[in-house]
């Protein structure tokens, strides 16, 4: 059975993941977003997973793979039994969800590093499908304005 050291080993060897202790569940975030996480008796493990495609793999190999819980079914989240794979899978898994919280150039970057990571269950998808795709990194509220402008800017001093 897949362990959770297993787990930490790979997910902490990507870029910007890092892991932290919500409640009693081990989990493995980048920034503010969640990609994995254990129950707490580290038999399930809860991993970033498009939407729209869970439920073909829940019905594709059911003996593996379980819906989120019904509180995150609003998420990109499936559940996989750690004792129905194998370690190789287990990276695939880790690797692809990760590959949904990191922004798409650090992704693509890692990915064409030459390391090992194996086909893909969401080949032909872009990378980074999180609440951030498609948004620019560094952007935020005020993105457009010259740095260092203000609300006050351009008001003469008092």
């Amino acid at each position: 059975m897949i362990t959770a050291a297993q787990i930490r080993a790979i997910a902490l060897s990507l870029p910007r993941s890092y892991e932290a202790l919500v409640g009693d569940r081990i989990k493995f975030k980048v920034g503010r977003i969640v990609y994995l996480s254990l129950t707490p008796d580290e038999t399930l493990m809860g991993f970033a997973f498009p939407k729209e495609e869970r439920a073909a793999l829940v019905a594709a190999e059911p003996e593996k793979f379980q819906m989120p819980v019904r509180s995150d079914e609003r998420y990109n989240w499936v559940r996989v039994r750690l004792d129905a794979i194998e370690e190789s899978e287990l990276r695939e898994l880790i690797i692809d969800a990760w590959c949904m919280a990191v922004p798409k150039s650090v992704a693509t970057q890692y990915l064409t590093a030459g390391k090992p990571v194996g086909t893909s269950r969401t080949a032909g998808k872009p990378v980074g499908t999180s609440r951030t795709a498609g948004k620019p990194v560094g952007t935020s509220r005020t993105a457009g304005k010259p740095v260092g402008t203000s609300r006050t800017a351009g008001k003469p001093a008092r």
